[in-house]
């Protein structure tokens, strides 16, 4: 009896969350039409000027032209073949000389005054450094996302492996395990939410690192759009441009939300 008592109480909490995330679900979609209908009433009644702040009606119309034109795929590709490779190569970098600081603690001393350094230094101001050296193309906006998102990943997966329990530590070692099987059985296991929690972290980054790169250089993408909208005074399509850069966004991080569930799953980890 007592175990049909706790498998009973377990499905109703199950159904009270499941009601719970419903609830948020549709509070967040409430919001988010809320958000656009204010928005297209208010420039619709003259409370805001639409030739500024553009109103939703107007960014869709730019959308369907964007469309039409076939200019939407274009520059939408472009901005997300540069994040994406920008992501997968600082996520990869960043955690490869992250292994390599927790191999060797003489060079993790030597590079951890440098790597705080570089972290605190504007990225920005690498971008005609990087303009010069690789010329005004994908690749400086490639290396712009680069320096954006890599000393972050290694700071952040380093200082996760660091945190790892001393005791499992000496317990390994104990037990006569090499470096490399206290790295592969134990670091890197203990530290997956260490690496979701930086994919995560370097979504937005490489986002930030390629609209900055195409800011400058860029002759297509979504920060290209952004410039020459702003350039020319077109804000419907600015607005347009950064409603599309927030789904991309928005998509990329639930790529890795899915990533993580899928890992969890695979590990046998309690989501």
């Amino acid at each position: 009896m007592p175990e049909q008592a706790h498998t009973i109480e377990r499905a109703a909490y199950l159904r009270r969350r499941k009601r719970q995330k419903r609830w948020v679900l549709l509070a967040q979609l409430g919001l988010l039409i809320g958000f656009f209908a204010l928005w297209e009433i208010a420039a619709q009644q003259g409370w805001i000027d639409d030739f500024i702040m553009s109103s939703p009606s107007r960014i869709w119309k730019t959308l369907k032209n964007l469309y039409a034109s076939g200019e939407l795929f274009r520059h939408l590709g472009a901005s997300c073949l540069e994040t994406v490779i920008g992501f997968t190569l600082g996520t990869l970098a960043g955690t490869v000389i992250a292994i390599l600081l927790w191999w060797s603690p003489m060079l993790s001393r030597i590079l951890d005054p440098y790597l705080v350094v570089l972290n605190s230094l504007p990225k920005t101001a690498l971008g005609p450094v990087f303009i010069v050296w690789m010329g005004a193309g994908p690749a400086s906006i490639i290396a712009m996302t680069l320096a954006i998102s890599l000393i972050v990943t290694i700071l952040e997966v380093h200082n996760g492996f660091l945190a790892v329990d001393r005791g499992k530590l000496n317990l390994m070692k104990t037990l006569g395990a090499s470096r490399a099987q206290t790295l592969l059985k134990l670091v890197l296991p203990a530290n997956l939410p260490t690496f979701v929690n930086a994919l995560k972290v370097n979504v937005g980054l490489s986002w930030v690192g390629v609209i900055m790169g195409e800011f400058l250089v860029s002759r297509e993408g979504l920060g290209y759009l952004i410039v020459y909208g702003s350039q020319v005074f077109k804000m419907d399509l600015v607005m347009a441009t950064v409603l599309l850069l927030l789904l991309c966004a928005a998509a990329m991080y639930q790529g890795v939300l899915f990533l993580e569930k899928a890992l969890k799953k695979h590990l046998g980890v309690s989501a």
